[in-house]
């Protein structure tokens, strides 16, 4: 992919203008919705009694098929827009193109890999965080 865009770029170089900006932001939205739908997924694992590391493996495996479906149809319509639009219009393909592509790598790598290294055994006495209540088990007995 990132070929392809240099070889974009070395046809038709592209001005970040103000539709490339708009582009960038749509895509930080984007960025934004992805981490949203793995929070909200993780946390419905957890409620429903998974440790942390479970609850989040599988509330990857929940979320990702919307957010792939999502990011899919976007990149399809950028590139549509890199190929067949103006000036501006391909500024915006671009950027946008560019920005959900980082942002569909952050959302699954970076983010599940600070939640199963980092966070995970350090979360699962503070799912509190997540917004689960749990009550500890070895407290009640």
């Amino acid at each position: 992919i990132i070929g392809f865009l240099l070889f974009f770029y070395a046809l038709k170089p592209v001005t970040l203008s103000l539709s490339g900006i708009a582009g960038f932001i749509l895509s930080i939205g984007m960025a934004v919705d992805a981490n949203i739908l793995i929070f909200s997924r993780t946390r419905e694992e957890l409620k429903a009694g998974k440790s942390v590391r479970q609850a989040v493996d599988d509330g990857f495996k929940r979320a990702w098929p919307s957010i792939r479906d999502g990011n899919v149809s976007t990149i399809i319509t950028c590139l549509i827009l890199m190929f067949f639009g103006t000036s501006t219009v391909q500024g915006f393909g671009t950027t946008l193109f560019i920005g959900v592509a980082v942002s569909l790598f952050s959302a699954i790598v970076i983010t599940h890999t600070l939640f199963v290294i980092i966070l995970g055994d350090w979360l699962e006495n503070k799912t509190w965080l997540l917004g689960v209540h749990r009550t500890n088990t070895a407290e009640n007995k």
